[in-house]
């Protein structure tokens, strides 16, 4: 793991990321892979207002993931 990577749930809105590590099952990562979040994709935070679902945008789709799923993505800042 990147010593500087941060989970996608600590991005503000506005931030740009890259992809470094998914973390958790087979079916989570799997699912995740299918919606585009790969190692070395680029994503921007949409909305992330602390609590609640987040919104990402990821290779030109706006996604909405829950937080216990946002803290399972490691990204770093660009």
């Amino acid at each position: 793991m990147d010593n500087n990577a941060t989970t996608l749930s600590d991005l503000a809105p506005g931030e740009v990321g890259v992809v470094r590590e998914l973390a958790g099952g087979r079916g989570f990562m799997s699912r995740l892979a299918t919606l585009g979040f790969t190692p070395g994709a680029k994503l921007t935070m949409v909305q992330n207002f602390g609590r609640g679902p987040l919104i990402v945008n990821i290779r030109d789709t706006r996604i909405a993931l829950g937080r216990g799923e946002a803290a399972k993505v490691y990204v770093t800042k660009e």
